[in-house]
């Protein structure tokens, strides 16, 4: 048999199984806040628990997995699970439509944070039931354990994964590893994970309600970011809040090993060069952000509006916004709509650049933001909203306290290199990672000396060991198919009718699990707007993302289904 379906399904079982007894969590959430929502958690437990109970007693595998098997697992998961998890959206009418409901299930299990709450055909957050607040938190917090789990304790069974890039040549257990045996590591890992939780948790306690801080505690340690407000973390204005976030994700895009050497006094983890480049990253980006950000006086500077990424006159924008404000006042009067649309149109030079009411407030709301660049005049406030930011970003958590895209254009540079470079390997960060952004560099620096010494050896050591050319090779392949990945992504997105701008930062955004995006799909903006076949589109994008991209897209080359 080429692939053994049976032991599949054996372990889908499993994981349904598991599913099934997540899911009796929001719905006691729900019987807590005496919410009518909770019986589609506990319906969807019951179907679950049912269905992988009996794919294990029908199908458990007999034997060892082989390799094939382990891949297919891995890739199958995260899409199952989230097809089941999106069920209780669906079924109470809090979505209407599956796409919506399945893309942020997956942005919750893969810790993206991108989401479609919020906007103008989805409920606002605040007025989403709490049962269903809660699963998208918990959706997080689990997809972050499973991660992390996956990367250090599997995916290098299975030869890729970041923490491969950590394997010594020497034969025995990897220096990284915390133990020989799976389950062993997966139990220490989840009890450093539930008690950095838990610690968040309290912390978090003075400043906000205990739902909000266990909500926002699960999200920031997934380095997730879905928030139970529409204004994120920068809902509460607190500087209090602000940092005890920030320090807690980036504590999130470290590597969980790092925190178990350390925990357990070894303090020679501390020069583990991965780590030093990851808070060399953060130190520097922050730095520079906060002087970027920090003027004296306060300055507030021009800057152009865009629609569409092109840039439009003011004139345009004072007509548009008439125009909307014309054809809201006719709906109310009970005028015909196409009539005034058709004269918004002439308005504007015969083309209806604003596609009616809600294109125009679009535009008048980004033109009030487009209109200034926003600086801080107290240095503190600089340095908590650049380190918050930088934090959010490079550990792809994605929470927001300011509207970044109103930020100087050399802070938006910034925040663009940290959506690629991500966090640690072994760490629930997204992201091309710290490790391999760091084997670039050092790779690339080889080949300039190379050219001056074309006969020498010259090898490059991580941790003072040499790294092997296969996973050099492995590290350039990888950049070369997460390129490829998002501009393919773009491609489609632009041909669903997004605009290449936020086409671009979407797709770079949901393959780097980060969340919120550039324009369209901004900080302040989401995902509701995006077609459906988009919606499909950038959750797979997610997945490959979140699974270190070859795990999926080995189950797209025909070697692997042969035998």
């Amino acid at each position: 048999m080429i692939i053994d379906w049976k032991a599949i399904a054996g372990i889908m079982g499993v994981l349904l199984g598991a599913l099934g007894v997540a899911l009796v969590v929001p719905a006691l959430v729900g019987l807590l806040y005496g919410e009518p929502e909770w019986w589609a958690f506990a319906a969807t437990a019951a179907g679950s628990g049912i269905v992988g109970g009996g794919l294990w007693l029908a199908f458990r595998p007999k034997e060892e997995l082989r390799v094939r098997e382990g891949f297919a697992i891995v890739a199958l998961a995260w899409f199952v699970l989230s097809l089941v998890g999106a069920l209780p959206w669906t079924m109470t009418g809090v979505l209407d439509s599956y796409a919506d409901a399945f893309f942020e299930v997956m942005s919750g299990f893969t810790t993206t944070g991108a989401t479609i709450l919020g906007g103008a055909t989805t409920p606002q957050i605040e007025a989403v039931p709490n049962a269903f607040l809660f699963w998208r938190s918990l959706t997080h917090w689990l997809g972050g354990m499973g991660i992390i789990v996956l990367t250090i304790a599997v995916l290098p069974l299975l030869g890729v994964g970041g923490m491969q890039l950590f394997k010594a040549e020497v034969p025995g257990p990897s220096a990284d590893k915390l133990t020989p045996r799976v389950s062993e590591t997966a139990k220490r890992l989840w009890a450093i994970y539930v008690a950095l939780t838990a610690i968040q948790v309290i912390l978090l306690l003075p400043a906000m309600s205990f739902f909000d801080a266990v909500n926002h505690a699960m999200a920031t340690l997934a380095t997730g970011g879905f928030s139970t407000e529409n204004g994120s973390v920068g809902q509460y204005g607190s500087a209090y809040v602000d940092w005890v976030v920030t320090v807690f994700m980036v504590l999130a895009g470290m590597n969980f090993v790092l925190h178990y050497r350390l925990l357990h006094k070894d303090w020679s983890a501390t020069n583990n060069e991965e780590l030093k480049v990851y808070f060399a990253f953060l130190g520097g980006a922050t730095l520079l952000l906060t002087l970027v950000l920090w003027t004296p006086t306060g300055d507030v500077l021009p800057a152009p509006v865009t629609l569409d990424g092109e840039v439009v006159t003011q004139d345009v924008v004072d007509q548009t916004v008439g125009a909307a404000q014309a054809e809201a006042d006719a709906a109310a009067e009970g005028a015909d709509l196409e009539e005034v649309e058709t004269e918004s149109a002439d308005r504007v030079g015969g083309e209806n650049i604003g596609g009616g009411a809600q294109e125009a407030a679009e535009l008048a709301s980004r033109e009030e933001r487009g209109r200034t660049v926003v600086r801080y005049d107290s240095f503190w406030d600089s340095l908590r909203y650049a380190a918050f930011q930088a934090a959010a970003i490079i550990t792809t958590t994605g929470f927001g306290t300011a509207d970044y895209e109103v930020w100087p254009p050399l802070a938006l540079v910034v925040l663009f290199a940290l959506f690629f470079v991500g966090g640690m390997a072994g760490s629930t960060g997204g992201g091309v990672k710290v490790v391999r952004v760091l084997l670039i560099l050092k790779n690339s620096f080889r080949e300039l000396r190379q050219l001056v010494h074309p006969q020498a050896i010259l090898p490059i050591r991580l941790d003072h060991r040499v790294v092997p050319e296969g996973i050099l090779r492995n590290v350039l392949s990888f950049i070369v198919f997460y390129v490829g990945l998002i501009g393919l992504g773009t491609l489609l997105m632009g041909i669903l009718g997004l605009d290449i701008w936020s086409a671009f930062s979407a797709t770079f955004s949901c393959v780097g699990n980060v969340g919120p995006a550039f324009g369209a799909m901004g900080p302040t903006e989401n995902y509701t707007h995006v077609p459906t076949a988009g919606k499909w589109i950038l959750s797979v994008l997610m997945m490959a993302g979140r699974l270190e991209i070859f795990t999926v897209l080995l189950l797209f080359t025909p070697g692997f289904w042969k035998r």
